[in-house]
């Protein structure tokens, strides 16, 4: 299948979502006090409970974005979370979800795609139910709080961090690196997830699809990594991750704001480098 955006824009904008653009409660990392904290819109809303926000500042810049780029949202999350987010300005043409498993065009997973994805990951990698089930096996029952599988391309836990053993990582990633995969802490997550399953592959695609001659990244965590190298120009937040590890690039500026002032800060880039005032 092939596919292309109308219109002139040359310039890809594909970024993070959580915590990186749109922030949870607990991850809005306000500072000053009550009364000079930003307006916030909700942009998720969870069994009837408001998850997600950004600044109003945010929104503006956001739908003056999505006028001067391709503007594409690029996540972890499986296409049914991905789903409960409604971001400002115009419907995003593409985005990517599950790590670069799903291709979303006009809100629907473009099949050659995801067969491709399939078919790499079929050559290349140990099964999910093999790596899946060493995972569980291993883990604590004093520290494991569940497990899951995202779309049937890959798998995680959600685990208290504080007893978490600080070599159990480690040994999952040298088990699973031979096997074609790869292992990361994040947050309360330890994410196995296939190596050749990459945003920057979906990323490249996209690229390829709307002609674009530049293309912007920004991402707070290791699952985007990938991402920020195989970008003309990138940015991190000063949290997360990437920034608890110190990770870099030449071309990646790693940004002192924290949480969502942040996220404001990563789309006053973007627009400042698609050519936005």
């Amino acid at each position: 299948m092939t596919d292309s955006t109308p219109g002139h824009h040359t310039t890809l904008v594909a970024s993070d979502l959580d915590r990186t653009l749109i922030y949870s409660a607990a991850a809005l990392g306000l500072t000053m006090p009550d009364a000079e904290a930003p307006r916030l819109l909700c942009v998720e809303v969870y069994q009837a409970r408001p998850l997600s926000y950004v600044t109003e500042a945010a929104a503006a810049l956001l739908t003056a974005l999505a006028a001067r780029s391709v503007f594409v949202p690029t996540t972890t999350r499986t296409r049914e979370q991905y789903g409960r987010i409604h971001l400002p300005g115009p419907p995003p043409h593409y985005a990517i979800c599950a790590n670069g498993g799903h291709l979303m065009v006009d809100g629907e997973s473009d099949p050659g795609w995801h067969a491709r994805v399939r078919r790499a990951l079929d050559a290349d990698c140990a099964a999910l139910e093999e790596v899946r089930a060493r995972m569980v096996a291993a883990a604590g029952p004093e520290w494991l709080l569940k497990e899951r599988v995202a779309e049937d391309l890959f798998a995680y836990l959600v685990v208290d961090r504080e007893k978490l053993p600080d070599t159990w990582v480690k040994e999952l990633a040298d088990w699973a690196g031979p096997r074609g995969w790869t292992v990361s802490l994040q947050g309360r997550k330890i994410y196995a997830v296939p190596r050749p399953l990459t945003k920057s592959a979906a990323m490249a695609e996209v690229a390829r699809r709307t002609g674009a001659e530049r293309v912007l990244a920004a991402g707070d965590s290791l699952l985007d990594a990938d991402l920020l190298l195989a970008a003309d120009a990138g940015w991190r937040p000063g949290h997360g991750e990437l920034a608890d590890l110190g990770w870099s690039a030449p071309h990646v500026t790693a940004l002192p704001e924290r949480g969502v002032a942040a996220g404001e800060r990563v789309l006053r880039e973007f627009l400042l480098h698609a050519g936005g005032a």
